[in-house]
Order: C-alpha cells, then sequence, then structure tokens
C-alpha cells in the first residue's frame, strides 16, 4: 500500500459533498494483446502500464456508494507523492466532463457546420474562453456566494441585472454573487424554486447571453 489520502467527493442531486478517505495501492501492469489482434497484426506489442487502486474506508452511514477507482497510466508510478498528484487529477475529471458539455450544449460547437480546420481551431479557441468564464461564474457563486459579484461581473453587467430585477433599489454597492447569477439563471429560464437547488450551466448560459444582448441594445 502507497498510503492513505483525504479527496474531495462533488455534490450530486443524491449526496451532499464530503471529504472522502481512501487507501491508495499500486504495482506495474502488463497489458497483453488481445489473440484475435496478434493473430492478425503480429507486430503488436503489449503495453507497460502503472495500475493504481483507489479505494475509500470508514464511509460513514448514508454517505452513499464508496470510492472504487481503478486507474491506469503510462505515468510513473514510484512514489506516495506521485499518486496523489494522479488521484487529485482523476478527481476533476467531472469538470472536464462539465467543460466538454458546456462546449457542445450550451457553445453549440458540434452544430457550427464549420468545415474547414482553421475556423474550427478558431472557434473552439473563442468558445473554450467562453465556456471557462461561464464555469468559472457558476461554481464560483457556490463555492463564495456572499462575495461581492464584482469578481465575475463588470458593473454594467451586474446594475442592468438590478435594473430589471429590482427597478426600485437604490442601491449602489454590488449584490453577492449568488444573487447575481441566480437573476443571470432567471433569465435563462431558470424558476428559482428551492427544490430546484442551484442554478445550472444551462440556464446560467441562457441568461448571461440574453444580458448581452440587452448590453448591446442599450450600446445602440
Amino acid at each position: 500500500m502507497l498510503g492513505e489520502l483525504q479527496v474531495e467527493v462533488r455534490q450530486t442531486p443524491q449526496q451532499e459533498a464530503r471529504i472522502a478517505r481512501v487507501q491508495l495501492r499500486g504495482l506495474h501492469v502488463t497489458l497483453a494483446v488481445p489473440e484475435h489482434l496478434a493473430r492478425q497484426k503480429p507486430s503488436l506489442q503489449p503495453i507497460e502500464l502503472n495500475a493504481l487502486w483507489v479505494e475509500e474506508i470508514d464511509v460513514p452511514a448514508g454517505e452513499g456508494k464508496p470510492i472504487c477507482w481503478k486507474l491506469l497510466t503510462t505515468l510513473p508510478l514510484e512514489s506516495y507523492a506521485q499518486a496523489c498528484q494522479y488521484v487529485r487529477w482523476y478527481s476533476y475529471r467531472w469538470l472536464i466532463e462539465r467543460f466538454h458539455f458546456t462546449l457542445k450544449s450550451d457553445c453549440t460547437l458540434e452544430t457550427s457546420q464549420l468545415q474547414h480546420r482553421d475556423r474550427l481551431l478558431k472557434a473552439l479557441a473563442t468558445y473554450s474562453i467562453v465556456a471557462w468564464r461561464l464555469m468559472s461564474m457558476t461554481y464560483q457563486a457556490r463555492l463564495t456566494p456572499e462575495a461581492s459579484c464584482d469578481a465575475i461581473l463588470q458593473p454594467e453587467e451586474w446594475r442592468l441585472l438590478r435594473r430589471k430585477f429590482t427597478p426600485k433599489s437604490r442601491a449602489k454597492t454590488p449584490p453577492t454573487m449568488h444573487q447575481a447569477m441566480l437573476w443571470i439563471a432567471q433569465r435563462g429560464g431558470f424558476l428559482a424554486p428551492k427544490s430546484d437547488g442551484e442554478p445550472g450551466l444551462k440556464t446560467s448560459w441562457r441568461g448571461y447571453t440574453k444580458l448581452h444582448h440587452m448590453l448591446e441594445e442599450l450600446a445602440l
């Protein structure tokens, strides 16, 4: 055994976010070439990999299914520190999945109908910035809901939101991150009942797009 580690388990509709205690085990493995492929392509060689077994221990009652990750990597696995780094990287996979989801569904990259490689790369670069900003705003508002929204929004953005949702307000200070993102999501169709939890990326994207359409109209 390489050692133990504490890993953050993300929040889902079925469970609260928590810190899991896991044990790390590693070994070197060789993946043989499947027989049918070996017959078709005799030049194929076995693959040398490192295997990392991540298993949760002492799971509190009612905390959901224990973590059990079986990871394969070509990276060196010679120390506890290396194992911890790989587990940290893997624990971020859901953020990467959400990033790709945002690119495909919210930024509509797959339906852009661009045919040339250079144009696709330029669109990907632009949409990646948009997706990153949207995710940063959404998740930062969840991490620090009471912080000022001027860390994620420009003054003209939050002022227009306040004018739209609280037209009688005379407040000069920015609203909180939570309030600002709630307003943005409501512009995108989020109904804001308590049972719905926090706004998601899709309604935040729609709302943020509408917000900038409003800003463009005011600038005309």
